[in-house]
């Protein structure tokens, strides 16, 4: 039986009663004029037919040049959710067992299912978010064949460190364990730390694939490409199941998003800026008004600890209390979970225009001060 996910309701919710929407993860700044531009001339001036199946030749030297891999290693998707997608398909067998850690993606769960897999869940520990190893360990059996991460992770924003991926290396290793890393917010660590990615640790460099996203690099959620990076021979049997799911993606967007790639640092570091802006916006309003919000180092989000806002650590009420009587959406961490959830926080959206921002910390500063 089909389910409406929380951010579909939350979302519908923010339409029915114009709430603002913090929950759903989309920016609504303006958009990168260079790489819009760069789709529009490609419509024009190349093809629109099917490009190879593994991706243009440009794209693919374009990601493979961001990470020092070689183009034989990138295969380009329909988005990274088809990018995990084809890879769960390529490494799990019917009655494998594939770890995953939450909170989690709504997605990793179905296509585990979808391959025959069995998912057995391991969770990150707040208020920090980490992930203990002792506990990783004592996940694996004879029967784990992948294991599922997100750094930086979406909702918590926090990012594995090199010795927490070190520690997974060794572990992968000891069992022969394949590691699928979803990396799509990258571009999007805000503390001013170099994102750390599975393909810098030679433990994990040969039987990792790295999932990348086009869409959360330039803020364009909509074009949906994606990419898998992995060692020639994991990447061959991920491309051969992305053959069959969607075989190519969009030839004019996949043209844009190479020449977008190219545009250097200095263009990437302002892109960045706008969102170190808005994330230090909504927590300077947040705090000011009382609440306690999580440090985190990247994506488009924030958690507030409810208990230690001093409201109910019920994190499902207080999400359709805030949306129908304070007017702002938001999408409860226990939503990222299918097991043991953590209730007592929210996640917010920051990629907002600044006024947005304002409003939302306004009409949530009233709210929580109906409870202190």
């Amino acid at each position: 039986m089909s389910q409406t996910t929380i951010f579909e309701v939350m979302s519908g919710l923010c339409r029915e009663l114009g709430a603002i929407n913090l929950g759903q993860g989309f920016p609504d700044m303006e958009e990168p004029p260079e790489v819009i531009g760069a789709a529009q001339r490609a419509l024009v001036e190349r093809s629109n037919q099917y490009p190879p199946m593994r991706g243009l030749p440009e794209l693919r030297g374009a990601v493979a040049g961001m990470y020092g891999v070689s183009a034989a290693e990138v295969i380009v998707t329909s988005g990274a959710t088809e990018a995990l997608a084809s890879a769960i398909l390529a490494l799990v067998r019917p009655g494998d067992e594939v770890i995953c850690v939450q909170p989690l993606y709504d997605a990793y769960l179905p296509l585990v299912a979808r391959a025959g897999g069995v998912a057995r869940l391991v969770n990150l520990r707040p208020p920090a978010w980490s992930l203990d190893l002792d506990e990783l360990a004592e996940a694996i059996t004879d029967k784990t064949r992948l294991i599922i991460l997100n750094t930086p992770n979406n909702p918590t924003g926090t990012v594995l460190d090199r010795a927490t991926l070190e520690g997974i290396g060794a572990l992968a290793q000891r069992h022969g364990i394949y590691v699928l890393s979803d990396e799509v917010w990258e571009a999007t660590v805000l503390d001013g730390s170099k994102p750390l990615s599975v393909l810098d640790i030679p433990s994990l460099r040969e039987r990792s694939v790295k999932v990348g996203s086009a869409g959360k690099i330039f803020s364009l959620t909509g074009w949906k490409i994606g990419w898998a990076v992995a060692a020639p021979e994991l990447a061959e049997r991920v491309a051969a199941s992305h053959q069959f799911i969607t075989f190519t993606t969009p030839t004019p967007l996949q043209w844009a998003v190479a020449e977008g790639l190219a545009l250097g640092e200095a263009w990437f570091a302002a892109h960045r800026a706008r969102y170190v802006e808005s994330k230090a916006r909504l927590v300077s309003g947040l705090t000011q008004a009382g609440f306690c919000v999580l440090p985190c180092a990247g994506t488009w989000f924030v958690t507030v600890d409810l208990a230690a806002s001093g409201l109910p650590a019920q994190d499902e009420l207080l999400a359709q209390r805030l949306v129908r009587e304070a007017g702002v959406g938001s999408i409860p961490v226990s939503a990222f979970y299918a097991d043991r959830p953590e209730r007592g926080y929210l996640r917010l959206c920051h990629a907002k225009r600044g006024e947005t921002l304002d409003q939302a910390v306004e009409r949530l500063a009233g709210f929580r001060a109906g409870f202190v």
